[in-house]
């Protein structure tokens, strides 16, 4: 503050008086680029400058008497209550750095100062707040982090270094390429990468950057971390300061150990011709020998002037036919390449088989200049092959076919199954008290025990039957043509007589039976993997009914699972294709005719069922994470058309249905503000939450205080369906819902039945003692209206008011809809 000396205005001519200095701050705060405004500490704005509605887009008109929260992003609505605390603490919230949503939706980067602001006692009454948009500069601080990341990302080393070599810059790819990281590097000399016999070129580099010249790529020899020389193409840069002197040099180095090797590997290949242990022979355009290495003359024992200009037919074996060779020739002609295996003779009439590769080279018009014939001897790889083979198919224990001949099998079985209609079994075992012996006598029993039971149910299988080991002490049987059920089932008790039959191994007797899933196929319809996953499931069933016996896959059941996994995907298939619509049902005063709200009704229209009500998919989706999706998507769509309505003129409340795991969620309110903030026309006070009595009820708690954060928001409750949830006085006392909502089902039968007149008599009641708004739902008839008027009910909705409408045809009946007489005639 200024402290006024004892002289006068015209000694001090800035000296001003209070009105006068307070003008000259408005002045201020209105000229100011920073948005400057003030708060209450409910954070309901009280004032708003022209930088404010630069920086945020909104007018001082819109924001003033709302909530600042209508700033906030959704993932940021806690930090009004954090400053709030602070603020009422007395402490400034100094230039902290956050995010704040504009009026059109886009996010703004601002630096927020917010002091106190006290009353003239002292007392803290609000909040000042300077934002200013640091939108620019956090663009520029990604622009330089953009930059860096390529530097970093960069597979080149891109290094500065000062005029007297020592290095200030070190990227990632310098890291990669010389194994130093840049906290070893930065601040020495460059000459640490220099071999001894190239420490000269520095002094020449530094010497050319000085006189301002750029060096383009010159190829030399750097040293690595390890000590290994690393051969690098080079180009180097003078670095200028604001003035245009030069102040460094920038390095751009390229490792190409590769094409260097690549050059190696070119001036070895004119040896590999020599040396190769394949052999290699070069065959002119008439088919005749050119020449050939000495592998060729080691594998096929002939010399070499036994073999220049024959024809390669002299290698032509019994072992195949000439269609072999025309195959491969054709092949040739048609690709320049062709390769395959093929049995020769050796000059000691000997057979083998060896890989034949042959590739054509042509001039440079495409005309056939030669071709090249690479020969190798296999014969000792066919016979590992065959070793491997076996390794590959069949498990080395058992000497059973494994999981991937098995599949093989399986495959085949049931082309079979389709071409003849027959029947398949798969049946799924695993032995039980197994693990026991294993841990009591080892593994080497263990073994011989898996051995013993797998040759057991070998035999008790037939020829056409498959049994694999799926590993461990699993085993999978693939029974075909199984014919009438007794006879399946006779060959499943023979394979689990074979299981559970003792075994004696070194002279001990030990016992364990198996239990078996099995699936049948074509009653099971299904594909190999699928057709062993539900074995392997009907096993697990077997293992629980209490072992040493077999389960029957059922499909029924798991048809629906999956039919209801089914409508569950469809669902949100729909959500994702906008296929949900809202219907909107209006709420009246009986007696005056004024509508009072509507209440928003989810429906589904389905592209190929037609318009679908709720009880066709809510019940699936109750306890669903998509029950929340969609009850988003009703927050959404509700407010949406809530703004529509408001830009048009017409002002009416809607209510919405709130299911009990979208109520209960977390930050529930926080996220339904956020929501509401986002449709600057609508406000908490247009929108009602209805919650079903029954839901309330389940987690008492937790609801009232849900439903409390919502009231300080502005939210107003009713509870639905009341007079279902055999709630107690207690519960309705403790609900802070302002309208109680009486269910359908009893106002729709309280003309005929004493009983649901009593409850809706008790209801009405009820709501007056707890002075609660009360509506009636279900109203079907004038008599239904006439009778809840005398009971004191004013307020209702139903078939006999409107159905529910699309948001198009509501404004249309507003403005035509009239009460019946009897209604507005009823005596108070």
């Amino acid at each position: 503050m200024f402290t006024e000396k004892k002289s006068s205005t015209l000694a001090q001519p800035w000296a001003m008086d209070a009105a006068a200095t307070a003008e000259h701050y408005q002045a201020i705060i209105a000229s100011s680029d920073d948005a400057i405004m003030s708060k209450t500490l409910l954070g309901v704005v009280t004032s708003w400058n022209a930088g404010a509605s630069v920086i945020f887009g909104y007018s001082g008109e819109e924001m003033l008497g709302q909530p600042m929260l209508r700033l906030f992003p959704a993932n940021r609505l806690t930090e009004e209550t954090l400053i709030l605390e602070r603020i009422l603490e007395g402490h400034k919230v100094d230039n902290f750095e956050t995010v704040r949503v504009h009026k059109d939706g886009h996010l703004v980067n601002v630096a927020v100062t917010i002091s106190p602001v006290r009353n003239s006692a002292g007392v803290i009454i609000g909040a000042s707040k300077i934002a200013r948009d640091i939108t620019e500069k956090i663009a520029l601080e990604k622009s330089k982090r953009h930059f860096e990341a390529i530097v970093s990302a960069s597979d080149d080393a891109i290094i500065s270094k000062s005029l007297q070599g020592i290095i200030t810059s070190w990227n990632l790819g310098a890291e990669r390429i010389f194994g130093y990281l840049a906290a070893e590097m930065i601040g020495q000399s460059v000459e640490r990468l220099l071999p001894a016999d190239r420490s000269h070129e520095e002094l020449q580099i530094l010497g050319r950057i000085e006189r301002g010249e750029k060096i383009e790529h010159f190829e030399t020899e750097r040293l690595h971390k390890d000590g290994h020389q690393v051969p690098v193409s080079v180009t180097i840069s003078p670095i200028h300061d604001a003035q245009g002197r030069v102040v460094g040099a920038s390095k751009i180095a390229r490792d190409i150990s590769e094409r260097k090797a690549f050059e190696q590997r070119l001036n070895l290949i004119s040896s590999v011709f020599t040396y190769t242990s394949e052999a290699v022979a070069i065959i002119d355009a008439e088919g005749n020998f050119l020449e050939i290495n000495d592998a060729f003359t080691h594998v096929t024992g002939y010399a070499r002037s036994e073999i220049i200009g024959k024809s390669p037919l002299l290698f032509r074996s019994s072992h195949q036919g000439p269609e072999i060779y025309q195959q491969l020739l054709t092949t040739l002609a048609e690709t320049g390449h062709c390769q395959g295996e093929v049995w020769s003779r050796r000059k000691s009439g000997e057979a083998f088989a060896g890989l034949l590769t042959v590739s054509r080279i042509c001039d440079a018009n495409g005309n056939a200049l030669q071709n090249v014939a690479i020969f190798a001897d296999i014969t000792p790889l066919r016979q590992h092959q065959e070793r491997l083979e076996r390794i590959v198919n069949f498990d080395p224990l058992t000497n059973l076919p494994n999981r991937l001949l098995l599949s093989d099998r399986l495959s085949q079985a049931l082309a079979q199954a389709k071409r003849n209609k027959q029947s398949i079994a798969v049946a799924y075992l695993d032995l039980d008290g197994f693990k026991v012996v294993n841990d009591q006598h080892g593994h080497d029993v263990g073994d011989q025990l898996l051995i013993a039971i797998s040759q057991r149910m070998q035999s008790s299988l037939r020829e056409v039957d498959t049994l694999a080991r799926m590993g461990g002490d699993e085993f999978v049987a693939v029974l075909t043509d199984v014919g009438s059920v007794e006879d399946f089932r006779h060959m499943l008790e023979r394979i689990l007589k074979a299981c559970s039959e003792p075994v004696c191994i070194d002279g001990l007797f030990m016992q364990v039976s198996a239990s078996m899933g099995v699936t049948l196929y074509p009653q099971d319809e299904s594909d190999v993997d699928q057709l062993m996953r539900h074995a392997d499931q009907a096993m697990y069933e077997a293992k629980q009914a209490g072992k040493n016996c077999f389960h029957l896959f059922d499909t029924s059941r798991d048809a629906e699972i999956k039919s209801r996994s089914e409508k569950l995907n469809r669902i949100a298939q729909g959500l994702q294709a906008e296929e949900f619509v809202l219907y909107f049902q209006p709420k009246v005063n009986m007696r005056t005719g004024e509508l009072i709200g509507l209440e928003a009704l989810v429906r589904w229209q389905h592209p190929n069922l037609g318009l679908l009500p709720p009880a066709v998919f809510l019940p699936l989706i109750e306890n669903h994470l998509l029950i929340e999706t969609l009850g988003v998507w009703v927050i959404e769509a509700a407010l949406r058309q809530l703004g529509q309505w408001k830009r048009s003129g017409f002002h009416v409340k809607v209510s919405i249905n709130i299911a009990a795991r979208q109520f209960q969620a977390q930050q529930f309110p926080e996220r339904l503000a956020a929501q509401v903030a986002l449709h600057p026309e609508v406000s908490t006070a247009d929108l009602e939450l209805e919650l079903l009595e029954t839901s309330a009820l389940e987690n008492i708690d937790a609801v009232v205080e849900t439903m409390r954060v919502c009231h300080r928001l502005g939210f107003r409750f009713s509870v639905d369906d009341f007079g279902t949830g055999y709630s107690s006085l207690t519960y309705l006392k403790r609900l802070p819902a302002e309208t109680l909502k009486i269910d359908q089902s009893f106002v729709r039968d309280m003309l005929e039945d004493h009983e649901d007149l009593a409850i809706v008599k008790g209801v009405i009641g009820l709501a007056a003692a707890f002075n609660r708004q009360v509506i009636a739902e279900g109203v079907e008839t004038t008599a239904h209206g006439e009778q809840l008027l005398a009971l004191g009910c004013h307020l209702a909705q139903g078939y006999g008011i409107a159905r529910p409408m699309p948001a198009a045809d509501v404004m249309a009946w507003a403005s035509s809809w009239r009460p019946p007489v009897e209604w507005t005639t009823q005596a108070v």
